[in-house]
């Protein structure tokens, strides 16, 4: 589950909130210092229990890169409204207003687009459902449902928590999560982060925590569609993980990325949440790509 930095990277230099239209409402993002000379657009979408605030460590490299930065809330997350029925939140139905968004941004120029953990299967979606994207990047995310181990336990007794005792109870879940995984991160976070993580999580919906877990459980294996729309679209494709990745082993996702005919990166020093563990080196392995994508050189 996705961690944002120290409070001081929470608001990048130049970074604005903005609102983006939606179906249930505005969509919350974090939008970078516009560049100069833009030649695109990158949107990032978060993951389970996370919000536009994890990229916050990327978005002033990829403007320096000469590309808008735009990091969103999805339906439901943190400060973004969304819709009471859990369906809404599983892959497909995100990928939908995710395609939307990046539609919306294609009409200014080409636009990559990057999904960390359950965000990567949303982001699978948008390019399912026809999102006009000059680039595809999976952070972190798999080929399917989350494997067994303690990160999906945590997910069952979440929902029982949800359901009986609201958002509030779930958080509690989260925090022994956390110990179970061995990052102690939260626990010494400054004040400032702890009240934000914990801000944040209740401020999401039951229905979206309920229906994200949902997917996060029982998302098919779409690999093989997803190389398919990828190849008729003679679009480009990136898989990067974490070396120590806990979620979707680093073997899968490199067999993934070989199934989409992608590149495959390891960042060092990092496990799933490199955009904060590491964020140098992950943007040291996107930007390149990414400028060439939208048909840019990388010096």
């Amino acid at each position: 589950m996705s961690q944002p930095r120290p409070s001081s990277a929470l608001s990048p230099h130049g970074a604005t909130r903005v609102e983006l239209d939606g179906p249930h409402g505005p969509v919350a993002a974090l939008q970078g210092p516009r560049p100069g000379d833009t030649v695109g657009s990158a949107l990032l979408v978060p993951g389970y229990t996370g919000s536009k605030e994890d990229f916050a460590p990327l978005l002033d490299g990829i403007a320096a890169a000469g590309i808008l930065p735009v990091a969103v809330d999805l339906p439901g997350q943190f400060e973004s409204p969304g819709p009471h029925d859990e369906s809404a939140y599983r892959p497909a139905e995100l990928g939908k207003v995710v395609a939307d968004l990046a539609t919306s941004f294609a009409a200014d120029g080409p636009v990559v687009l990057l999904g960390h953990s359950y965000g990567g299967h949303v982001a699978r979606g948008a390019v399912l459902a026809g999102a006009p994207v000059a680039g595809l990047t999976l952070l972190c995310s798999g080929p399917a449902a989350l494997p067994p181990g303690p990160r999906r336990r945590a997910l069952d007794a979440g929902e029982v928590l949800l359901r009986q005792g609201g958002v509030g109870a779930a958080y509690a879940v989260r925090q022994q999560l956390t110990a179970a995984l061995g990052d102690g991160s939260v626990d010494r976070a400054p004040d400032a982060l702890s009240e934000f993580l914990r801000t944040r999580f209740v401020a999401t919906s039951a229905a979206c925590l309920l229906g994200m877990a949902h997917g996060l459980r029982h998302e098919p294996d779409l690999v093989d569609d997803l190389a398919a729309a990828l190849r008729a679209g003679a679009t480009p494709g990136l898989v990067v993980t974490g070396a120590h990745d806990d979620a979707w082993s680093v073997p899968s996702q490199q067999d993934m990325a070989r199934r989409l005919g992608a590149e495959f990166v390891v960042v060092p020093g990092a496990a799933h949440s490199p955009n904060t563990e590491n964020p140098a080196a992950l943007l040291a392995a996107l930007l390149p790509r990414w400028r060439r994508w939208i048909g840019r050189d990388a010096g």
